[in-house]
């Protein structure tokens, strides 16, 4: 099960444990917030718009990131390059502890975005070009499934803080281990080097290159994918706990165990997934995860559930919501050459996200006329829609090995 990892040479391991690590931070960092909402709505009379503007611009900022890192990959480096969003979103996760208004929280919350989509962006080429082709699929994918490590980290000490300190504290105190990420650019400093197909890569083209007419097809095409996963995600994750609480009058969603479920189901999704990516190939996984996507989330606004049930639905809500981005970055990596790989992988991934970030505004909007549940359905439908349309458009990259920009081959639209 593991002798992927076990091919991986000193160097090779040392480059994933870093690249897991990172990830794992990062998303604890940014996990946080949803655990400190509460507490600074009632502490700063923050209004929901104001809690949602927060969450938007943080997301947008991250898709701006996210393109600013990988083009800073190509041309400065992967390995630098992950050193300054480790840094960069870790001193600003303890400035937020700082703050001491909406407003001061809005511009560290955002700069913190920077670094957020960032780090993806350099650790997923990273991790994408130390291994064999053959266990692509796998090691990038439990990288991603860090995620769920992350989030569980952030649930812990979210728990532990605000149980035993005074809330007044607490969140503060919160924001301030987000610090703890910094120690990990030592690590990476130290013994992580860079891949040898980017030192073997001379030429540095333009920032632009990825909208040339040469690799334009394929970027719009990498973009509608990772707008359709991230669409579908956060229009579930945002509003579904509002529709269930409020008109299915379902209690479970209070609950540690509940959301314990949906990150053990998150996490399993990550490392089904990334198996199949390799067995099956990324097109057949992104069609699984999709059109699993799709079934859970009509079954929950559509089909009356329980308390009970919800707790059972909970782990193919994470394990399918979660899974479907394990295919991501070794598709990414795999459709842009070294040169450009940075640059297209942070763009198409981290612009999904930012255009996205406007979906749950669209779900609200369209409550004001329809149920919620309709809206959610509707508008997570279509994102799954998008998911399985790029899944067709684009190819099948299973196995291919990294190409230079001179013998790179871009593939036509089937």
């Amino acid at each position: 099960m593991f002798k992927w990892f076990r091919e991986l040479d000193r160097d090779g391991r040392r480059t994933f444990w870093a690249c897991y690590g990172g990830y794992a931070l990062d998303a604890m960092d940014v996990q946080i917030y949803s655990f400190i909402l509460p507490v600074l709505v009632l502490a700063w009379g923050m209004s929901n718009t104001e809690a949602g503007l927060v969450a938007t611009v943080t997301l947008v900022l991250s898709a701006v990131g996210g393109w600013i890192a990988g083009v800073m990959s190509d041309r400065i480096g992967r390995v630098l390059t992950l050193q300054i969003t480790i840094a960069w979103f870790a001193t600003f996760t303890f400035l937020c502890g700082l703050t001491t208004s909406f407003e001061g929280l809005l511009v560290t919350r955002g700069l913190q975005g920077l670094g957020f989509g960032g780090e993806w962006a350099a650790g997923s080429v990273l991790i994408g070009e130390v291994v064999a082709a053959r266990h692509r699929g796998k090691a990038v994918g439990f990288v991603q499934s860090s995620w769920a490590v992350g989030w569980g980290a952030a649930a812990v000490l979210a728990t532990l803080f605000l149980t035993f300190l005074p809330e007044a504290y607490a969140w503060r105190a919160l924001f301030f281990v987000g610090l703890l990420p910094a120690l990990a650019v030592f690590f990476v400093r130290r013994y992580v080097p860079e891949p040898a197909v980017y030192v073997n890569a001379k030429a540095r083209p333009s920032i632009g290159a990825i909208f040339s007419p040469r690799f334009r097809s394929v970027t719009a095409r990498g973009c509608l994918l990772a707008v359709g996963a991230h669409g579908g995600f956060y229009a579930i994750t945002t509003w579904l706990p509002a529709f269930l609480r409020q008109e299915r009058q379902l209690s479970i969603l209070s609950t540690g165990t509940y959301l314990a479920v949906i990150i053990v189901g998150s996490l399993v999704g990550y490392l089904v997934s990334a198996y199949l990516n390799d067995g099956v190939g990324r097109r057949k996984t992104f069609l699984v995860f999709a059109f699993g996507s799709l079934a859970i989330v009509l079954t929950y606004t559509q089909i009356p559930v329980s308390n009970e049930m919800m707790l059972v639905l909970g782990f193919p809500l994470g394990f399918f919501a979660s899974g479907i981005f394990s295919g991501m970055g070794p598709l990414f990596t795999e459709l842009f050459p070294t040169e450009l790989r940075g640059s297209g992988q942070g763009f198409c991934y981290n612009s999904g996200r930012g255009l996205a970030a406007f979906f749950p505004a669209v779900v609200g909007l369209a409550s004001a006329y329809i149920p919620l549940g309709q809206a959610i359905g509707l508008f997570a439908s279509g994102a799954y829609g998008l998911v399985i349309v790029a899944a067709f458009m684009l190819p099948e990259t299973k196995g291919r090995e990294l190409e230079s920009l001179a013998l790179a081959k871009v593939e036509p639209v089937p």
